[in-house]
C-alpha cells in the first residue's frame, strides 16, 4: 500500500519558507530543524554542537535516536485543512548505530513504507554531510485522534 493521499505534496523540500514549525519543544531545544516534509517523507537536520556530544566526543546516542524517531514519525503525519501537521506516537523503534559523528551536519531522512488507517511503518537513515551513514531506524507509529477544541 502506498502512502495515503493526505501525505502527498504537503511541502516541497526547496521551499523552506512554507515549512510548518516542528511544534516540538525538545527538537527546538536541541537545534533540530525540519528541512522537508511531505509525500510520505521527512528530513530533519542538526548542526553538531558540543552540547550534542558524549564523553568520548561523539554525538550522543539519544540525539541520534531523537533525530531518527522524529524523521520517521513526521513522515507519516496527516495534514489538516489549514496545512498544520497532525500528531502520532511511536509504537516501536529499532535503531542500528553504525558509525560515529563528532562535527558537521547530520541529516535524518525517513520514508513511510506502508500505511493503514491509524498505523504506519517508516524507515530512516542518519548521515553526515560527507555522506557517512551513522545510523538507521525502522519503526511503527500510530496516528493520534485530534479532539476538537472546546
Amino acid at each position: 500500500m502506498n502512502a495515503p493521499a493526505a501525505l502527498v505534496d504537503r511541502v516541497e523540500p526547496a521551499d523552506h519558507a512554507m515549512l510548518p514549525p516542528t511544534d516540538n519543544p525538545l527538537l527546538d531545544y536541541l537545534g533540530i530543524r525540519l528541512a522537508s516534509v511531505g509525500n510520505g517523507r521527512c528530513t530533519f537536520e542538526l548542526d553538531i554542537e558540543p552540547r550534542h556530544l558524549n564523553r568520548q566526543g561523539n554525538v550522543q546516542g539519544g540525539v541520534t535516536a531523537t533525530l531518527l524517531d522524529a524523521a520517521c514519525g513526521y513522515a507519516g503525519l496527516p495534514t489538516g485543512v489549514d496545512g498544520a501537521l497532525g500528531h502520532a506516537v511511536t509504537v516501536m523503534l529499532a535503531i542500528s548505530y553504525l558509525s560515529k559523528a563528532s562535527a558537521g551536519r547530520l541529516r535524518a531522512t525517513a520514508t513511510v513504507s506502508r500505511a493503514g488507517k491509524s498505523l504506519y511503518f517508516a524507515s530512516a537513515e542518519l548521515a553526515t554531510d560527507a555522506g557517512v551513514l551513522v545510523a538507521t531506524a525502522q519503526g511503527t507509529f500510530k496516528r493520534s485522534r485530534i479532539l476538537p477544541e472546546a
